[in-house]
């Protein structure tokens, strides 16, 4: 530690060692940069606000050190510091033109919607490719009012980091998604089946993917199709879609 540090100094701690007509130096500062940020923020448009896309993000990261250095640092000219946001945004700008006119450009920078569900169950190439589980997706589903996968004919991941689902116009019996893990814990994970006699209209819903299968092919110890998995529950019943 520095010897010429004096612990617990509070004028060093709250005012530091710069002159106090300095302070009014930094009101200036930052109504400059502030002003002349929002100007470039509105050069953008809605569009760049209105979601956080790749590029988006990159540009919020850029823009940060930017406009927070030049607020305070002395030794940070303000041109220098509005020269760096101007070649940002304007970065930005061309970008953003160029994902208007090219889908390719757009599929490389901000990437490709990802098919998370299909016909009522989880596909794990997809939940793989976007480093999501299971678990992670199933609250997503709830959040839209999904009671179990049956009601889902497909769901996607799309670029901007939402969940577009479509339901099916008649449900079917599915993997229930209520009540959530860990909720009740009688009930965290629901009774195996192992009869065939027991599965409700004869059908059996994997306990992993969700796909359903006739009980009597796969109980009691048959590997799914699409996930390979042996745990095999009741399906949800189908229930009727809202109006």
């Amino acid at each position: 530690m520095d010897q010429n540090i004096i612990p617990f100094d509070l004028h060093r701690m709250f005012l530091g060692e710069q002159p106090l007509l300095f302070y009014a130096e930094i009101l200036v500062r930052t109504l400059i940069i502030y002003i002349y940020t929002l100007l470039m923020i509105r050069w953008i448009g809605g569009r760049g606000i209105a979601q956080l896309s790749m590029v988006e993000f990159v540009l919020v990261i850029a823009l940060g050190s930017a406009v927070g250095d030049a607020m305070f640092y002395p030794e940070v000219p303000l041109l220098v510091a509005m020269l760096v946001i101007t070649v940002v945004i304007s970065a930005n700008k061309l970008l953003d033109l160029l994902l208007l006119r090219s889908d390719r450009a757009k599929d490389l920078i901000d990437g490709r919607p990802v098919e998370l569900v299909r016909d009522g169950r989880l596909v794990h190439e997809g939940l793989n490719a976007c480093d999501m589980g299971p678990a992670e997706i199933r609250g997503l589903l709830r959040e839209a009012g999904i009671r179990n996968l049956g009601q889902v004919q497909h769901a996607y991941l799309e670029s901007s980091g939402k969940l577009s689902i479509f339901r099916r116009p008649h449900a079917r019996p599915g993997l229930p998604l209520l009540p959530p893990d860990g909720v009740f814990p009688s009930q965290d994970r629901p009774a195996p089946l192992r009869d065939p006699a027991l599965a409700p209209g004869g059908l059996a819903c994997c306990l992993t993917c969700g796909a359903t299968a006739r009980a009597a092919t796969v109980l009691p110890d048959g590997v799914c199709e699409f996930c390979s998995s042996t745990q095999w529950i009741a399906p949800a019943k189908e229930e009727r879609e809202p109006e």
